[in-house]
């Protein structure tokens, strides 16, 4: 049986096991979603899936469902690894050409996208046994994408300077990259405005947001600083909203 899940807010799925797939790996309890259609007919669920994302608004997978179990990139899924087909300097091309597949592991369903490419592509190894084989940790896979996450919120600030101090983006980066990459993730910003998709809107905000803190880091501040500056400016700026923008008094 195939199952149509809505994750209010967040997307709109398929899968076969709701509690490996929902529950264990993406850590929604069972009324935190719910099923929206279920069948046996895969052709029938995978384009239901896709009118469902349209009716909801939600981004719309590249592929029907049932093409991705149809790809012709053998993964070899162990225990322990995930081996690819291909010898590591191929290996960007083959996570391209198969965007949006998806394959079953001990720990649970994988899948490329282009953030998990970005992480293969990072991660894997050559095959001690044969040269045209690579390959990737399973578990290491899951932490990184599966695993449900917790941080101490009022110190996120803290674990992305962290994050971005560990990968060299401090010593190595400067505030021109930086800007750079800000008008990237504005541009993905507009994007899902321009969509009315609010999973990409959510994902470009938190980009922005991520770039700016080490914007501010390598400008010789900090992010925290900047927003109090902001807010001490605006608490006591009084205005009135005109076409959808708010437009401050002037002296």
């Amino acid at each position: 049986m195939f199952y149509i899940y809505h994750i209010p807010g967040k997307k709109i799925g398929v899968t076969r096991n709701l509690n490996n797939r929902v529950t264990l790996m993406q850590g929604y309890k069972p009324d935190e979603y719910e099923v929206l259609d279920s069948s046996e007919d895969i052709d029938y669920i995978s384009k239901r899936e896709i009118e469902l994302q349209k009716s909801y608004g939600y981004k719309v997978d590249r592929k029907l469902y049932k093409n991705l179990f149809k790809s012709n990139m053998k993964i070899n899924a162990t225990e322990q690894t995930t081996t690819f087909p291909c010898a590591k300097k191929d290996l960007a091309d083959l996570l391209l050409d198969n965007d949006g597949f998806k394959w079953e592991t001990s720990i649970g369903e994988f899948e490329l996208t282009e953030e998990t490419r970005r992480w293969i592509l990072a991660n894997a190894k050559t095959s001690m046994y044969k040269d045209d084989r690579c390959y990737i940790y399973n578990k290491a896979f899951y932490e990184a994408f599966l695993a449900e996450t917790t941080y101490d919120k009022e110190n996120i600030f803290g674990l992305i300077r962290s994050w971005a101090d560990e990968r060299g983006i401090y010593a190595k980066g400067d505030v021109k990259t930086q800007l750079i990459k800000l008008y990237e993730e504005s541009g993905e910003l507009s994007q899902g405005i321009l969509k009315n998709s609010k999973p990409d809107i959510v994902d470009a905000i938190g980009d922005c947001v991520v770039v700016l803190t080490n914007l501010a880091h390598l400008a010789g501040t900090d992010i925290e600083t900047c927003i109090q500056s902001a807010y001490d400016e605006i608490s006591s700026r009084t205005g009135k909203m005109v076409n959808g923008t708010f437009v401050k008094t002037t002296l």
